[in-house]
C-alpha cells in the first residue's frame, strides 16, 4: 500500500535523506522547503521520479493538502543559520507547528515532530534520558532554536490530549553525513572543509566538550521506526549516538582520515554551548528495536568523499 508521505524541510539535509528513502520504500513523497537553508541541489536526483514532488512553501504559512503521514523536519538547525534571523527561527518552530498539526487533525494524519537534543540545553544529568527537563537559558542566543522545539513539543503533546491528533516526537541528537551544508558551522562539517582546503583547524573551548554523532542513514531509519509504531508510543524518544567522543578526538580523527596537514587553533566557547551531549537511547533500543550501525570512521570517511565533490 503505496503512503502519502508530507516532509516538511525535504530539500534540508536530513529531509532530503528521508525523502528518498521514502521514495524508496514504495511511498509517494511531497517535499515542502523554502529553500532557506535546503537546496535543490539536495534532491534534484529524485525530481524525474514520478512519485516524487517538489512544493516551494514556508511551513510558518498554513498549507492543505491530502496526506497519510507528515514529518515536520522544517527549521534551520545550526546557530549560524538559525542566529541570522532568531525571529523567523522561532515562527518556524511554533507556527509550522501549529499549521502542520492543525492539518494532521483536518486530515487525521499522524505528524512527526523533529524535537532536539537542544532541548536539554547544557545539561546537568549525563547521559540524557527522555525525562530530564533539561537547562535552557531562555533568553539567551540560542534560545530561539531551543525554546521554538520545546515549544513545538508541549503543542504537539498538546494536540494529542486535547484533539487526539497522532503524534510522534523524536529528539534527534547531532547528524552527519553528506548534504550537510558546507558553510552551516557546524563542528563535523567545519572540521571536514577547513581540513580539506588545508586551513587550521577551529576547535573552541580546550577540546574537552562532547559530542556524539549520527551518521545521517542511521538516524533516518530511527524516525521511519518511530512513524511506523502504534498510536500508544507517542514519544519523546532520543535519536542519535551514545558514542560519546571529545571535540579534539573528532578533529584529529578528520586530520587523520583527509591526510591533511592542518593545524589545530583553539578559539574562546560561545554562549551556552552545552559541555556535553550524549544520549541514552534505552527507549530506541527497546520500542523501535533501533540503534545507529555505522561507526564514526565509516561516516566521516563518506562525509568527506561528499565535500571533495562538493568543494
Amino acid at each position: 500500500m503505496k503512503k502519502k508521505i508530507l516532509v516538511t524541510g525535504g530539500a534540508g539535509f536530513l529531509g532530503s535523506h528521508l525523502c528518498e528513502r521514502l521514495l524508496n520504500e514504495g511511498n509517494e513523497v511531497l517535499c515542502l522547503d523554502n529553500y532557506f537553508t535546503g537546496g535543490k541541489q539536495n534532491i534534484e536526483h529524485l525530481i524525474s521520479n514520478p512519485y516524487f514532488e517538489l512544493i516551494r512553501h514556508d511551513v510558518t504559512m498554513p498549507f492543505f493538502v491530502e496526506v497519510d503521514e507528515i514529518y515536520n523536519m522544517a527549521c534551520p538547525a545550526s546557530p549560524i543559520h538559525y542566529q541570522y534571523n532568531p525571529i523567523k527561527t522561532i515562527k518556524t518552530s511554533v507556527m509550522g507547528a501549529i499549521n502542520m498539526l492543525g492539518l494532521a487533525k483536518r486530515i487525521k494524519a499522524k505528524i512527526l515532530q523533529a524535537s532536539t537534543s537542544e532541548v536539554y540545553g547544557d545539561p546537568e544529568v549525563h547521559p540524557q534520558t527522555e525525562e530530564y527537563w533539561g537547562s535552557v537559558n531562555p533568553i539567551g542566543p540560542r534560545s530561539c532554536y531551543d525554546e521554538g522545539k520545546r515549544c513545538a513539543e508541549s503543542l504537539f503533546i498538546n494536540y494529542h490530549n486535547q484533539n487526539d491528533v497522532r503524534i510522534k516526537i523524536a529528539r534527534i541528537f547531532n547528524t552527519y553525513g553528506p548534504r550537510m551544508h558546507p558553510a552551516d558551522g557546524r563542528v563535523v562539517s567545519n572540521f571536514i572543509v577547513q581540513a580539506l582546503q588545508g586551513n587550521d583547524i577551529t576547535v573552541y573551548g580546550d577540546g574537552s566538550q562532547t559530542r556524539s554523532f549520527c551518521y545521517a542513514d542511521d538516524l533516518v531509519d530511527g524516525l521511519i521506526r518511530l512513524m511506523n509504531t502504534d498510536d500508544s508510543v507517542n514519544g519523546p524518544i532520543n535519536i542519535g549516538n551514545p558514542n560519546e567522543f571529545t571535540i579534539l578526538e573528532l578533529a584529529q580523527k578528520v586530520i587523520e582520515l583527509t591526510a591533511s596537514k592542518s593545524k589545530i587553533i583553539y578559539e574562546p566557547l560561545p554562549t551556552d554551548d552545552p559541555l556535553q551531549r550524549q544520549p541514552n537511547i534505552d527507549k530506541a533500543r527497546k520500542i523501535l528495536g533501533w540503534e545507529p550501525k555505522i561507526k564514526l570512521d565509516e561516516g566521516l570517511v563518506k562525509t568527506i568523499e561528499y565535500f571533495k565533490k562538493v568543494l
